[in-house]
């Protein structure tokens, strides 16, 4: 069962070792949990519903909060401490791309506002209904969720838009094909989701962002369908598919997706590196990423990450690691290299090698699979350990962006020292740190995580996490850094772009919305 106010699977926990509740007194402070709002307390303010009756809707008070909030940390104030003032007034699960059309029509003869809804996992407010006089309705794609056809030339496959990622991948698989795209939501989110906020996988270096991999589809609009033929290139105008990618439900709902997919892999593992300075495993990736080595994944962490992440995993070696890296000059500066390698077993071993062989230059030292095997068993339960830490009196948030190789090193260091020095101005400390999540030839994205104390009075917390994310979102733009590299915009993000585009790209993404969309009935509030 999924959970109603966390992260994912309610049967599965992600404890926190006692070492690193430790640390992370030690780190920010005493710690003090603090109890959440009952289930039963918000259900019996969720009010009654606006919607008219139809056979597809479920207007009950249990559908409406499962669907109310996201991943966000405002959605997770709002659910923890029973905060949530808007509610959609129904939730449509409909099978098929009839249903769809036939909902989108209900909508509009009902003066209705849609919110598409795949997994829930934004963390940037995507999904949140906000307040309007009109009643809202939010459209769950769960129930799509088949393999509809499989192109074994071609190597396209077509799924309805509604399938997580566990389910499609058990699609492929039986067929000896993978998609390859498995962001650390994977869990929940959808393949329609991936397209409308433009997601990256953590092999996206070798499997592409959904970019690379959406072929073509049908995104049924309120003003009829429009259809994305899967053809491999084309020179006539602009292309469409632009306009489906990242448009998080403004245009109207991908119902069908058609993506590009690869035999499932003969080998894959993953290993690591450590690097004596940031600087160092820095160069090392961008040569790696320049030098074209096919490698699968690069996730350089940085001294700040390495050492928090041996010591939130609680594994016993890590203290004899530690010994073991400090006898041979690996000190306090030290940063962690993951890769992976997937392909036939002659390319991963040789790719391998090449790999250990250039990090070398850099002062890398290769040790092997241990670390990759953890970071692999882990790559999916992460994102559980929110839940702990919030209930251990820690909140926990990221932000990430994207740049050139020129700007990475310096931004990499300001971001976090924004939200360290954001911090301090409430009195507060905050463990900020980085990685280069996913890298290419002119450039990387820098995925900052941070972890501050909760507090009493949720608006005191919303009102230090505002602060943090204003100013790490300023920072990372005056390198001219975009504000969002994975996530999305949603609402968290809307300040912010218009900085990014300007005023003639805002004006063209609202016109296009209005072509789609002329009644503003699609997803309102979000992008901008």
């Amino acid at each position: 069962m999924k959970r109603w106010n966390g992260w994912g699977n309610a049967d599965t926990d992600y404890p926190v070792p006692p070492s690193a509740l430790g640390y992370l007194t030690k780190t920010l402070g005493a710690l003090a949990p603090h109890p959440d709002t009952a289930k039963e307390k918000i259900l019996a303010a969720v009010p009654p519903s606006r919607l008219l009756a139809h056979p597809l809707v479920d207007v009950s008070a249990e559908a409406r909060l499962a669907h109310a909030r996201g991943q966000s940390m405002r959605d997770w104030v709002d659910l923890r401490c029973g905060r949530i003032d808007t509610f959609p007034d129904g939730v449509a699960f409909p099978e098929s791309d009839e249903d769809v059309r036939g909902l989108l029509e209900f909508a509009r003869q009902t003066g209705a506002k849609v919110i598409p809804y795949g997994g829930g996992t934004s963390v940037v407010g995507h999904i949140t209904p906000l307040k309007s006089d009109a009643p809202v309705l939010t459209l769950s794609l769960e129930k799509m969720a088949r393999l509809l056809a499989l192109d074994e030339t071609s190597r396209l496959a077509t799924f309805q838009a509604g399938v997580a990622g566990p389910q499609l991948e058990a699609q492929l698989k039986d067929r000896g094909y993978t998609l390859g795209h498995f962001p650390q939501s994977f869990e929940y989110s959808t393949l329609g989701g991936w397209i409308v906020t433009r997601s990256s996988g953590q092999q996206s270096y070798r499997y592409g962002k959904i970019e690379q991999l959406f072929a073509g589809g049908i995104m049924e609009t309120p003003r009829g369908r429009l259809e994305l033929k899967p053809v491999p290139a084309s020179a006539a105008g602009p292309d469409l598919r632009e306009m489906a990618l990242g448009s998080e439900g403004r245009l109207g709902v991908i119902t069908q997706a058609q993506v590009r997919v690869r035999s499932v892999p003969e080998a894959e593992s993953f290993h690591g590196i450590f690097f004596p300075t940031w600087e160092q495993g820095n160069a090392a990736v961008r040569d790696i990423v320049q030098n074209e080595i096919p490698v699968s994944m690069l996730r350089l962490s940085n001294p700040l990450e390495t050492e928090t992440t041996l010591i939130l995993s609680g594994k016993s070696w890590v203290d004899a690691a530690r010994r073991g890296l400090n006898f041979i000059g690996f000190g306090d500066e030290r940063c962690l290299l993951v890769f992976g390698v997937t392909g036939t077993s002659g390319q991963a071993q040789r790719i391998g090698r090449e790999v250990s062989a250039l990090s070398r230059k850099h002062g890398g030292l290769f040790v092997g699979t241990v670390v990759g095997r953890a970071w692999e068993k882990n790559r999916f339960r992460a994102p559980y350990l929110r839940n702990t830490l919030w209930e251990c009196g820690v909140a926990i948030d990221t932000l990430e962006t994207a740049l050139p190789w020129s700007q990475v090193g310096e931004a990499s260091a300001a971001i976090p020292e924004s939200i360290v020095e954001t911090m301090e101005k409430h009195g507060e400390r905050v463990l900020a740190f980085t990685h280069l999540s996913h890298v290419y030839r002119d450039g990387a994205s820098i995925y900052t995580t941070y972890l501050f104390r909760r507090t009493d009075d949720p608006d005191e917390l919303l009102a230090r996490w505002q602060d943090i994310k204003q100013n790490a979102s300023l920072t990372l733009q005056s390198f001219g850094g975009t504000i969002s590299h994975q996530h999305g915009v949603g609402l968290d993000h809307a300040p912010y772009l218009p900085a990014e585009k300007g005023p003639l790209g805002m004006d063209a993404i609202r016109a296009v919305c209005r072509s789609f969309d002329p009644d503003g009935m699609m997803n309102p509030g979000k992008l901008f």
